[in-house]
């Protein structure tokens, strides 16, 4: 479905800011071509690339720039000040980079989510989960809960809170704060009253991290900070993209995995069943419901001529990328309107690619097949306490989610003692959960070996 404000044949095509219809969006844009000129909110203009092959040649195209200040609208003041996305330009972070710059900013981020710190958290995982579903078992089996605010939206807020060491009395407040940095609905003077309380949260991160300094990722570029390595607008924004990006994408994760597996219930025998391995299950999700819908933005250094499509992103051209339409191509995924956990779903893009692929990735592969696991084996009778289409979308054509999942749980599994050789969460061996082996240095989509 296309939303009537934004008739398929319109061109350029305004982008809904609501995220009424995602994919209904991507069908529509797709059918312009393998880019799309297209409105961002204020009527700025922009591509929107659905093709993935397109996709994966321009995020590995050394003319194409990350860094606002290639971007004209940008720099000559045109930019409205309120703009509501300005956020996303403004940010000085490895999201937002450039070249050296972007390899500067990124090194200390992908450090802190190396394979073997994302094995070490594996323990703390599992026992924020169990923490979660022991917290759910109070509630009664036929009671509706809104499983996205109970589970799907806490568990990766407590587990980047462990690796950036938020003190646990900031946590209400970022969870509180975060989930307006992917609205696009918003009003200007609600966007900026988002942004100032984030960044009063952040800095109050940033001086009990200096008073408290501890093994984690905030003291680690607090150091880098006061070495000269980074500035403090980069500090304080790379902190921003891993709050924000460590938590929205694990979030929208689990809360599509969770509807598809319910609403496929065959699908979901077999994932509980070890027919078929969580990792599957949490590569087809990933495909089918890219977390990230559309990723803004990149600018053309110069003329930037595809050769492959015959098409031209003039200089100063702004792209943004639409993952969720990469995900769903049908030149690359059979029926890629189904959803099917037995297929190879590995050649997606929800985590990007080339050298912005997602720091965090993995992180958010190993919390999403360890919680999908221990929910499912804890819950077995779980089902949707609403119509499936009646589930609503966040308000965004960023983050890909609802904004309320109200399930019934039915009764809980008691959780029994775990034998030699078994995961502590779900039923399958330890293998079956896809955590990495650190002696290991490739991952799905290249991970660990991105720079």
């Amino acid at each position: 479905m296309v939303t009537a404000h934004t008739p398929a044949t319109e061109c350029p095509y305004r982008l809904d800011p609501t995220g009424s219809d995602i994919h209904g969006e991507a069908s529509a844009l797709r059918a312009h071509g393998p880019a799309a000129r297209v409105l961002l909110p204020g009527s700025i203009p922009a591509w929107s690339v659905t093709d993935p092959q397109l996709i994966r040649r321009l995020l590995t195209h050394s003319d194409i720039s990350k860094d606002s200040r290639h971007w004209p609208v940008y720099t000559s003041g045109e930019l409205p000040e309120d703009w509501p996305l300005r956020l996303w330009v403004d940010t000085r972070s490895a999201l937002t980079a450039y070249g050296e710059e972007h390899r500067r900013l990124r090194r200390p981020l992908a450090a802190a989510f190396s394979p073997r710190r994302v094995r070490a958290l594996v323990p703390q995982i599992e026992a924020i989960t169990e923490t979660l579903l022991a917290d759910l078992e109070a509630v009664g089996p036929e009671e509706a809960v809104d499983l996205r605010a109970r589970f799907a939206w806490r568990l990766p807020l407590l587990v980047v809170n462990v690796v950036l060491g938020v003190p646990e009395e900031l946590h209400d407040a970022f969870r509180d704060a975060i989930g307006d940095l992917f609205a696009t609905d918003l009003t200007p003077e609600a966007a900026a009253a988002s942004h100032v309380r984030v960044y009063e949260l952040l800095n109050e991160l940033i001086d009990h991290k200096k008073r408290r300094p501890g093994d984690d990722i905030t003291s680690s570029l607090i150091a880098s900070c006061d070495d000269g390595q980074i500035t403090g607008q980069e500090l304080t924004d790379s902190l921003m993209l891993l709050i924000g990006a460590g938590h929205e994408t694990t979030v929208n994760l689990l809360d599509h995995a969770i509807v598809n597996l319910l609403v496929h219930r065959g699908q979901l025998a077999r994932a509980t069943a070890g027919d078929v391995t969580w990792p599957e299950v949490v590569e087809e999700a990933l495909r089918h419901q890219a977390p990230i819908a559309t990723i803004i933005m990149r600018f053309a250094v110069r003329d930037v001529v595809d050769e492959p499509t015959g098409l031209t992103f003039a200089r100063g051209d702004a792209v943004v990328i639409n993952f969720a339409a990469a995900g769903r191509d049908p030149g690359v995924h059979v029926a890629p309107d189904r959803f099917d956990i037995t297929r190879d779903a590995h050649d997606h893009l929800a985590f990007g690619h080339g050298h912005h692929l997602c720091v965090g990735a993995e992180l958010a592969r190993v919390e999403g097949r360890i919680a999908l696991a221990a929910l499912f084996g804890r819950f077995p009778r779980m089902r949707l306490a609403v119509d499936h289409d009646q589930l609503r979308p966040l308000p965004s054509f960023i983050s890909n989610g609802h904004r309320a999942l109200p399930i019934r749980l039915g009764p809980a599994v008691p959780r029994a003692g775990t034998r030699a050789g078994e995961s502590p969460v779900g039923r399958g061996p330890v293998g079956r959960l896809g955590v990495p082996d650190v002696t290991q240095d490739r991952y799905p989509n290249g991970y660990a070996t991105q720079e």
